[in-house]
């Protein structure tokens, strides 16, 4: 695993697609890597902690994609309460994640200002990497950080999302793993990024270009459900922006936060059929929540 590492950070043009940066120019993504690697090898409780917009749901279903396919040990979630400063709750630690059993989690979108969140965690045995993109207040101790937003982080972009940061960790591990179709999840990437109201411009731009590319071809069983739900036959910025904005409402509807979790299972489903019902029941939702306004 050093051996690998040190070769690939002597080797950026490894990662150069679509003229994107190497992940590995991301602080602490050496680290992450070889935690992550280390939990799939060892089959370790792998759970993904993220919030309820769309960009952290494309982000959890991302990974969730990617680590199955390698048959990690890996469950997702979501808290039931809001959190504007996007911090992680102590109470899911200690009356739900903990009964999950994980040895890592992996926050996305998330965490980076969690500071007692994550001693706990580190007392309770649980080790945890930080993937966000929110501005620190100060340095983690002893913590693995993925975010270009850190200090002495030389990551040449430093405005992605909560999916470009998973995407970043994603072609890491496809690297390791010697993956070849990884840019299949860009259509998640592209729908968080755009969710996210970030800056159409240099990764977020590619990520906007080369999913909307991949929307059109895509084989995720989700989102054909919700390209017909929503009769969306032209593929282009403004219906892509309209497909990632139609399960906003129902997420952000008061006492719908399991519709979060009801979308992630939309996007990781390998049933064509349970995908449509999902689709469906999200735009009833919509369509209800509208009505009672």
């Amino acid at each position: 695993m050093v051996d690998y590492l040190k070769s690939m950070q002597k080797n950026n043009t490894d990662f150069i697609d679509y003229n994107m940066y190497n992940p590995f120019l991301l602080k602490g993504m050496e680290d992450a890597l070889y935690r992550i690697v280390k939990a799939i090898n060892e089959r370790e409780k792998i759970v993904l902690y993220g919030f309820y917009d769309v960009d952290s749901i494309t982000a959890i279903s991302l990974l969730m994609l990617v680590l199955k396919f390698l048959n990690a040990d890996v469950e997702y979630f979501i808290p039931s309460q809001r959190s504007e400063s996007r911090d992680i709750i102590e109470s899911d630690i200690t009356s739900h994640i903990k009964y999950l059993g994980p040895a890592l989690i992996i926050t996305l979108g998330c965490g980076i200002n969690s500071f007692s969140e994550i001693e706990l965690c580190k007392y309770m045995g649980i080790n945890v990497i930080i993937a966000d993109f929110h501005v620190p207040i100060k340095r983690h101790p002893d913590t693995i950080v993925v975010n270009p937003k850190q200090k002495g982080c030389n990551y040449p972009f430093k405005g992605l999302s909560a999916s470009g940061v998973a995407f970043k960790i994603a072609q890491a591990i496809s690297s390791y793993y010697k993956m070849k179709s990884i840019n299949k999840y860009l259509d998640l990437v592209m729908l968080g990024t755009i969710s996210s109201k970030t800056k159409l411009e240099s990764e977020n731009r590619i990520f906007a270009q080369e999913g909307i590319k991949q929307l059109k071809n895509t084989n995720n069983y989700g989102i054909c459900a919700l390209l017909k739900t929503h009769n969306i036959v032209v593929i282009n910025e403004d219906t892509v922006s309209k497909l990632a904005l139609t399960v906003m409402p129902t997420i952000n509807a008061v006492g719908r936060m399991d519709n979060a979790k009801i979308v992630v299972e939309l996007f990781i489903t390998s049933d064509r059929n349970r995908a449509l019902q999902i689709s469906k029941y999200l735009d009833k939702e919509l369509k209800n929540s509208l009505m009672n306004r």
